[in-house]
């Protein structure tokens, strides 16, 4: 979840009385100012047939612009974090639903993706879509916001922490924050993104066209200038505005408990940074690591966390979130377990529509455990598919207005 936040951060300001201190400043102003450039999901899958990569980006603001450029990126390798190619999906658009994409220079299609089919590339090594669905994210956004602003309440009271940083919650406190991420305002939990609708735009890759490096593939994607809006200051073309890998890592752990200052620097540098410098963000990720361990009571529990007490204890884990690309096994067919590339698993990993990765996300970073610290809310409102192109449920006639 870049995941709507960004939006509905002013919406649940009026919503609650809730504090803000802990999550009011969840992405940047210069997405905030620009929803067309602000990316809500990512998804990456591998199709049932093992043949085709499938591709969703949805995007905030509810609609693309003829000022940015968003694109995929696919790097392939022989292991998750080490990949020798890249392919790059980049599209284009001049109207509202008909967007030129290049898939680098093997394959372009161009011309209006609004119907279920999309539109087929011209060497048909790919299909796109462009169009308003059904957001297909699920998440207790109140409860979340409820259970942060627990923990930043007891933080700024002088909860002491241990030499890896991880601070000693009482008992009360840590059961306060499980009990306020399972409900909503106290009853159980709900989906406040139900209903909504989103821009998407979906690809639909040939394998044999993405995977020139091997067989693992790490996914992201990112919006960028393509040229700067009638009466806004000029911007150079390819400066980038938004990008996003894993559910939650730049929005959930990235200046989460500092102030909206210090949060807003740093990421819109995480935004901007190139892969090379993504390791810069390591000892910010620990940090707020450290905080998520302690939230059951425990410190050290949390995946891939050391026991011993000590100032590397996260730093594995950190490193593994700094590199932010949705890995997948190419080889696999069946994509259900979240992270589980990352976790050895005989699953593709990846990031289907379907799946819960936020619970998941979460249990690890509190228990490391794939599952115990949940939401309330196992699935969307509306069916998706793995299978079925467009894959995303049609828009609602009547969403609901924050």
């Amino acid at each position: 979840m870049n995941t709507r936040i960004t939006v509905l951060a002013l919406a649940l300001a009026t919503l609650t009385n809730t504090p803000l201190a802990a999550s009011d400043h969840l992405d940047t102003q210069a997405v905030i100012d620009d929803p067309s450039s602000d990316i809500g999901d990512l998804y990456a899958w591998m199709s049932p047939d093992g043949r085709r990569l499938d591709l969703v980006m949805t995007i905030v603001g509810k609609k693309f612009s003829d000022h940015v450029r968003y694109a995929f990126r696919i790097d392939s390798g022989q292991a998750p974090g080490k990949t020798s190619a890249t392919s790059t999906i980049e599209c284009d658009f001049n109207s509202a639903v008909a967007p030129e994409c290049h898939l680098d220079q093997l394959d372009r299609a161009r011309g209006d993706a609004s119907g279920e089919q999309g539109i087929q590339s011209e060497q048909k090594h790919f299909r796109v879509f462009a169009g308003l669905r059904d957001d297909p994210f699920f998440n207790n956004v109140r409860g979340t916001r409820a259970a942060l602003n627990v923990a930043a309440t007891a933080l700024k009271a002088g909860a002491r922490r241990d030499a890896a940083g991880c601070p000693r919650f009482d008992a009360a406190t840590g059961a306060r924050i499980l009990d306020e991420w399972r409900h909503t305002e106290g009853k159980a939990g709900t989906d406040f993104l139900a209903g909504w609708n989103t821009a998407a735009l979906v690809v639909e890759v040939d394998l044999a066209s993405v995977n020139r490096g091997g067989p693992l593939l790490g996914v992201w994607a990112t919006t960028t200038v393509r040229a700067a809006p009638p009466g806004h200051p000029p911007l150079q073309e390819g400066v980038a505005i938004d990008r996003i890998g894993r559910a939650l890592t730049g929005n959930a752990l990235l200046g989460t408990f500092d102030s909206d200052e210090a949060s807003e620097a740093r990421k819109q540098q995480y935004n901007r940074a190139p892969p090379e410098a993504w390791p810069m963000f390591v000892p910010d990720l620990a940090e707020t690591l450290a905080i998520y361990d302690a939230f059951d009571g425990i410190c050290g529990n949390q995946w891939l966390a050391k026991r011993r007490v000590g100032l590397g204890r996260y730093t594995q884990l950190a490193l593994l979130l700094a590199d932010d690309r949705i890995w997948i096994d190419s080889r696999a067919r069946q994509c259900k377990h979240s992270f589980g590339v990352e976790r050895h698993e005989s699953d593709c990993g990846g990031r289907a529509p379907d799946v819960d990765a936020v619970d998941v996300f979460r249990s690890l970073l509190v228990s490391g455990k794939t599952h115990g610290v949940e939401d309330g809310v196992a699935r969307d409102d509306h069916e998706v598919s793995d299978s079925v192109f467009p894959f995303l449920a049609p828009p609602n006639p009547q969403p609901p207005s924050p």
